[in-house]
């Protein structure tokens, strides 16, 4: 039984990654939308997508209990902007060919949250976990040296998905309740962006209907994984699903190459081989770890 439990969480967690390591695709679609505009159209139709999903899983009693806690709310503020700016980065990065950049702030991101945990949480770690973060340093800095500025891209995507992870980390509700509140605080600017100043794609009626289909799916991009994601949590340790989060930026970074012609130049074939190698010293540093911490049990 708890074999199978697994087997399901581990094909509910590829199915999210390999959609997460694909949106570049779907984003791609949108390229004569601006940015702001689709990221606009995501929140609003997640946000109604959200709106059936909660009414659908008896969840309103907890979004009630959540209105009645202030300091949370003021948590799920803080979070729905910074994931607000993961998103518009994002669509940006993707539609002006900086899918690489993108993929790269991905495999930053465990290893910045290193950092997040040591400066937030008071959180240790081990010397192995130091030289992860040290290496995943010298790559950021190989980009200011060839280019002679820091791969922003990468930097905001990691820093906002990891300060969003730290933030939720403090909040104990369910991801679909928090993912509401976070799409209904951006609500009000989204709506007043497509319609308050009549933006280009606001008027369905007036765009074709292939346009509409996908802007509607924006719901779907941001709610599907979400929904896998959150099922296979349920199923799996958190250091198996761990293992997971790289196929995304994985399959972006080969879409980026092999797809939609970025180039893979030398100095990025550095940064990646150290973010690379930094995040197998990392992989391998927790593998150790949990094996001691078994061994520890088993022997008391």
């Amino acid at each position: 039984m708890e074999q199978d439990q697994s087997t399901r969480g581990a094909l509910l967690a590829l199915c999210a990654y390999l959609l997460w390591g694909l949106a570049p695709v779907y984003f791609k679609q949108l390229l004569e939308v601006p940015a702001p505009e689709i990221l606009a159209h995501r929140v609003v139709w997640s946000c109604l997508l959200l709106l059936g999903l909660i009414t659908a899983l008896g969840y309103w009693t907890r979004v009630r209990a959540l209105l009645r806690r202030p300091a949370l709310l003021l948590l799920l503020l803080i979070s729905s902007l910074v994931i607000g700016t993961n998103w518009l980065v994002f669509i940006w990065a993707v539609n002006n060919n900086h899918i690489l950049d993108a993929s790269l702030g991905y495999y930053i991101n465990p290893l910045l949250n290193i950092v997040l945990g040591m400066v937030f949480l008071k959180e240790r770690y081990r010397p192995l976990q130091w030289l992860a973060v040290g290496l995943a340093a010298l790559g950021v800095l190989v980009q200011l040296l060839v280019f002679g500025r820091l791969p922003w891209v990468a930097l905001v995507l990691a820093l906002s998905f990891g300060t969003y992870g730290l933030i939720r980390k403090q909040v104990p509700v369910d991801p679909f309740t928090g993912l509401l509140l976070e799409t209904s605080v951006l609500l009000v600017p989204a709506l007043l962006w497509l319609w308050g100043l009549q933006s280009a794609t606001g008027d369905l009626t007036a765009n074709p209907a292939g346009l509409n289909l996908l802007l509607l799916a924006a719901g779907l991009v941001t709610t599907v994984p979400l929904l896998l994601f959150a099922g296979a949590a349920s199923r799996l340790r958190l250091s198996t699903l761990g293992f997971f989060q790289y196929l995304a930026p994985s399959l972006a970074l080969l879409l980026g190459v092999l797809v939609y012609g970025e180039a893979f130049t030398l100095d990025k074939a550095i940064t990646f081989a150290l973010i690379w190698t930094a995040l197998v010293i990392y992989s391998l540093d927790g593998i150790r770890q949990r094996r001691r911490l078994k061994q520890a049990r088993s022997g008391a």
